[in-house]
C-alpha cells in the first residue's frame, strides 16, 4: 500500500503524511509540480525526524507516477461515490489524494479504479490533507491486516 499526493501545495501537510507515511511503515509518492519548494523548511519542521523512516518517491507528473507504480488507484475526494468504510481494500491500492485547493483533474478521476468519500457532516466542506490520509489509510491497513503491531 501507498500514499500518493497530486501536486500538494502545502508544505506542512506534506510532512504530516510523510510522519504518517513513517509511523505506518507506508511510502509516499509526491506528483509534482508541487506549490512549493521541495527543501521547505517546513515539509522538515512536520516530519520531523521521522523523515528519514520514510520512504518518499518523487515524480515529474501523473503520467511518470503511473509508469512506475503498479496497484489500483483509490481515489479520496469529495466528489466521491462510496465510503471507504463500505469498500474492500487490497494490500497493494495506491491511495490517492488531489491538491489542497481543487483536487484532481477530471483525466486523473477518470483514470482511478475507485473514488471514495469520507463520510462528514452535511454542512463542512472537507478534511485538511493530512487528516483524510490519515482516516483513510488507517481503514485500508485495518482491512487489510496491516496495521503495525
Amino acid at each position: 500500500m501507498r500514499i500518493a499526493l497530486f501536486e500538494p501545495e502545502i508544505a506542512g501537510n506534506v510532512g504530516a503524511v510523510m510522519r504518517l507515511g513513517a509511523c505506518m511503515g507506508v511510502p509516499v509518492d509526491l506528483i509534482e509540480p508541487m506549490g512549493f519548494e521541495w527543501d521547505d523548511k517546513r515539509v522538515r519542521r512536520t516530519a520531523m525526524d521521522y523523515i528519514d523512516h520514510v520512504d518518499v518517491s518523487r515524480h515529474r507528473s501523473f503520467d511518470a507516477f503511473r509508469e512506475v507504480t503498479p496497484g489500483r488507484l483509490v481515489l479520496f475526494t469529495t466528489k466521491g461515490e462510496a465510503s471507504p468504510y463500505d469498500f474492500e481494500f487490497e494490500p497493494t491500492d495506491l491511495l490517492l489524494f488531489g491538491k489542497e485547493s481543487g483536487g484532481v483533474p477530471a483525466d486523473v478521476a477518470a483514470a482511478s479504479d475507485a473514488r471514495l468519500r469520507i463520510p462528514i457532516r452535511a454542512d463542512v466542506r472537507s478534511f485538511n490533507l493530512a487528516m483524510a490520509a490519515a482516516l483513510a489509510l488507517g481503514e485500508a491497513l485495518r482491512q487489510t491486516g496491516e496495521l503495525p503491531r
